[in-house]
């Protein structure tokens, strides 16, 4: 995901701006960044609970601010639904990398 943001910022920031995040140019790559840092965290399992504390703060953020579905009708809302269920599930996944991260280290 942080590498197709990164290919497709321009498009990123302005879907952020008609949603109304604030400083979209600077915060989207600024998310992106996180969530691409937070990923390699993951996948060499260095600074476990942080990295996955990041994935989870980038879903908890971005998720119903971006595809909120329940505002939109036909297509679009199917679409956003479908992007919404998915990050939910990626979360999910984030708050057991985050648990097992967490068991390591007690």
């Amino acid at each position: 995901m942080a590498v197709d943001g990164f290919r497709n910022n321009e498009k990123r920031v302005e879907i952020s701006r008609e949603k109304g995040v604030p400083a979209p140019e600077l915060l989207v790559p600024f998310v992106t960044g996180l969530l691409f840092v937070a990923n390699l965290g993951i996948v060499f399992w260095k600074f476990p609970r942080a990295s996955a504390g990041a994935v989870i703060v980038f879903f908890l953020g971005t998720t119903p601010q971006i595809h909120d579905f329940w505002t939109m009708e036909g297509e679009e809302r199917q679409a956003n639904k479908i992007h919404f269920c998915k990050n939910v599930a990626l979360l999910g996944g984030a708050l057991v990398l985050l648990d097992e991260a967490a068991q390591q280290t007690d």
